[in-house]
């Protein structure tokens, strides 16, 4: 059976944020090896789109960033929307029966797959079906945005912490 794990960066009073920090080098490594040994993502359809920058090389890419480009495009995607049409390239649209669709995901796989978006790991915590959270802090107050938790904070039960380049620290939580 797979695990759904919610994680992303955050600033320190719970907002994400792409444009106002981004990972150092160590833990932009950490992304590229996550990302490498999942199963697939789950993606709300904003942070698809914002993901689908990784489908094209650019020039200025270094190293790195095709490391991740190339694991991010071999992986399976699965896309939450209602309003998108169509998908890129390993993607697949779930635009209906949702709950069920996601469920027959974590019944029918094995490992980990990524929900990535506030919004839809907000949705799927009120269904009970995210495993873990990983919320990756780092030393910046953004003072609003996006917040992390998108709803009610679910209880939650700490399993890990630990000092993830040479700022960041990763929280885990599974529900209590």
């Amino acid at each position: 059976m797979a695990k759904l794990v919610f994680g992303m960066n955050l600033s320190l009073d719970g907002y994400v944020d792409h444009e106002e920090f981004g990972p150092d080098p160590a833990l932009f490594r950490h992304w590229i090896e996550q990302v490498r040994g999942l199963t697939g993502s789950l993606y709300g359809r904003r942070m698809y789109e914002l993901m689908r920058y990784w489908d094209e090389d650019h020039p200025e890419w270094t190293a790195e960033r095709r490391d991740f480009a190339m694991a991010w495009r071999r992986q399976p995607k699965w896309v939450v929307s209602r309003s998108l049409t169509s998908v890129g390239p390993n993607a697949t649209l779930v635009a209906e029966d949702i709950e069920t669709v996601i469920r027959g995901l974590k019944a029918g796989l094995a490992g980990e797959i990524q929900v990535a978006g506030p919004e839809l790991a907000g949705s799927l915590t009120d269904l009970g079906l995210i495993d873990e959270y990983r919320l990756y802090f780092h030393p910046v107050v953004l003072g609003c945005g996006k917040p992390f938790f998108t709803g009610p904070r679910p209880p939650l039960r700490l399993v890990a912490s630990d000092l993830i380049g040479g700022a960041a620290v990763r929280l885990t939580y599974v529900p209590a």
